[in-house]
């Protein structure tokens, strides 16, 4: 099962969107638990790198509500090479955290790590994230420029000693991050769908789809994200690996799916956005909710689309336009529209081409 909250109030929603989830299928009281967010670059969740402070305030909610002790959690990561951890707790808000709720925050660049091995790709990782009896793993959903997504299985990075994340490149970071997620088990998924960047995984260009997902296994939530933002599964290398060594499936129809404040979804706040504003000419946009406004961008942005004008939003609810392009339920009465609420931006994507 997979739960999808939306909204502009994140804390309220990622502590809902565990409540509805199935997380206490796996989660026990008396774990210890870590949770790894992506804190990749010292910058605020704003820009559209990194986690954003209130999604682990959520979880960290709903974990003391859940009983699990405070002195057990810890919030771990290991930036990237050339930052200081310690200095992206800081520059991203989690120091607050600390205080807060009395959890420890683990810079993993200090620990110690075990070597281990899976079909014969060898590497150290942390010992406080293999130890640990439950790692929740809080991603930020947005691309990369060398393995097109970034989000669960390539956040596990952060688990891994500066040495080997300079290796995993010089063995084109595909197989190791499979190999990565065989040998360091995500417990759960709660993926920060707030404003991930579409280009590069440092942030600078965020887009608002203002939305928290949350799952059990890593390819299968791994899966449907990478459709949200206009790649197929098979689109990202690693996930093929991970999906043929047997680590999970990708999602499907099959995969139930639990939505939330669906009827709250946020009116797009985003076209400002230096990304939004090279399309913006041939869109007509009335009330269109954050998570449809995106997923035309990830789209056009992956594809360019056709030279047509596209009309999208809430606005168009009662109106007939038999030669322009409708996205989403809201222009249903358009001869060719793009149905879901929201759709994915691969379905925006395949309309485009069997119409171009």
């Amino acid at each position: 099962m997979l739960v999808v909250s939306y909204g502009t109030e994140i804390e309220k929603i990622t502590y809902e969107t565990l409540l509805a989830s199935d997380i206490s299928d796996y989660l026990k009281p008396n774990f210890s638990v870590a949770i790894k967010p992506n804190l990749v670059v010292s910058r605020p969740a704003s820009e559209g790198a990194t986690t954003h402070p209130e999604v682990v305030a959520g979880i960290l909610r709903f974990l003391l509500e859940f009983g699990v002790v405070a002195s057990k959690i810890s919030i771990i990561e290991s930036s990237w090479i050339g930052d200081d951890t310690l200095r992206a707790f800081k520059a991203c808000g989690y120091e607050p955290l600390r205080e807060k709720y009395g959890v420890s925050l683990a810079c993993l660049k200090e620990d110690s790590c075990e070597r281990v091995e899976y079909k014969g790709i060898s590497m150290d990782i942390c010992k406080r994230a293999l130890e640990t009896d439950f790692l929740i793993n809080v991603p930020v959903l947005k691309a990369h420029c060398q393995t097109n997504l970034t989000c669960n299985m390539k956040n596990l990075k952060g688990c891994i000693p500066d040495k080997e994340k300079r290796r995993f490149h010089t063995l084109g970071l595909h197989k190791p991050i499979a190999a990565l997620n065989a040998l360091l088990s995500t417990n759960y998924c709660v993926v920060d769908g707030i404003c991930g960047d579409l280009t590069f995984e440092e942030g600078g260009n965020p887009f608002y789809a203002n939305r928290i997902i949350a799952g059990h296994n890593v390819i299968t939530v791994d899966s449907f994200c990478a459709e949200l933002i206009g790649y197929q599964p098979e689109d990202v290398e690693y996930l093929n690996i991970a999906k043929k060594w047997g680590l999970g499936e990708f999602f499907s129809p099959e995969v139930p799916i639990k939505e939330l404040f669906a009827d709250k979804k946020p009116v797009n706040n985003a076209k400002s956005t230096r990304l939004a504003a090279r399309y913006e000419k041939r869109i007509d946009e009335n009330g269109a909710c954050s998570a449809c406004y995106a997923a035309l961008i990830f789209a056009l942005h992956r594809a360019g689309g056709s030279n047509e004008h596209i009309f999208i939003g809430q606005g168009f609810k009662e109106k007939h336009n038999h030669g322009a392009i409708g996205i989403g339920n809201c222009t249903r009465n358009f001869l060719r529209y793009v149905p879901g609420c929201p759709p994915k931006a691969t379905e925006i994507i395949n309309f485009f081409r069997r119409n171009e």
